[in-house]
């Protein structure tokens, strides 16, 4: 090949563009409270026919879905996991059921000053370190979603009435963040960050 194809051919890979993954960054509560959730998820699908939430594991999202790519990966990884190691595990308090009329109902986890510190952390940590901007660019709120998406504006005014004051209470403390990938039909969890400050070494390994 000519030099100048040379230079043609690699300015043509340099702007193809580079496969991505879908990721997106959560809390996962304990295993018990998961089940609880899925129960719960489980019931949303067979009585109001909502299903897409058991597309994930329980979860609080920190960032909303984005693409990354694959040869950038451990760049991504890297910078999550020096922000973990900077954070102590976090205290959440469930209590109760929250909804964003008219699609979604969520159980709800008490907005603290360690968990909304939290998810206001890590959004300028990735603006700033990784140019990932939170996705829908509303002020964080955090849930644990239940039924969302596929929920019809008809089914949403039938659970809601059932849901709104119904009693739910878990308190747990987490300690990692939690990195999500899509596997073109679900997601499933790619891999975990601990959040090490004031833990013990045997916490850390």
């Amino acid at each position: 090949m000519k030099q100048q194809d040379l230079l043609t051919h690699n300015t043509q890979q340099e702007n193809q563009p580079q496969p991505t993954h879908r990721f997106f960054i959560a809390l996962l509560p304990p295993q018990t409270v998961r089940q609880a959730a899925n129960e719960i998820e489980r019931y949303f699908a067979n009585t109001y026919n909502s299903r897409k939430a058991l597309n994930s594991p329980p979860h609080i999202t920190l960032q909303p879905p984005f693409d990354w790519p694959i040869e950038n990966l451990s760049i991504l990884e890297q910078n999550l996991k020096e922000f973990a190691t900077a954070r102590t595990p976090i205290p959440v308090t469930l209590s109760g059921f929250g909804a964003f009329s008219p699609r979604v109902i969520y159980i709800n986890p008490l907005k603290t000053p360690e968990l909304m510190a939290l998810g206001e952390d890590l959004s300028r940590h990735l603006k700033t370190n990784l140019g990932i901007n939170h996705g829908d660019r509303r002020p964080f709120s955090p849930h644990l979603t239940v039924a969302f998406r596929d929920l019809t504006k008809a089914n949403f005014k039938r659970a809601w009435p059932e849901f709104k004051n119904k009693a739910f209470f878990a308190e747990f403390v987490i300690p990692q963040l939690t990195l999500l990938i899509h596997n073109g039909k679900q997601w499933e969890i790619y891999r975990e960050f601990l959040c090490t400050v004031n833990t013990t070494p045997e916490e850390k390994k």
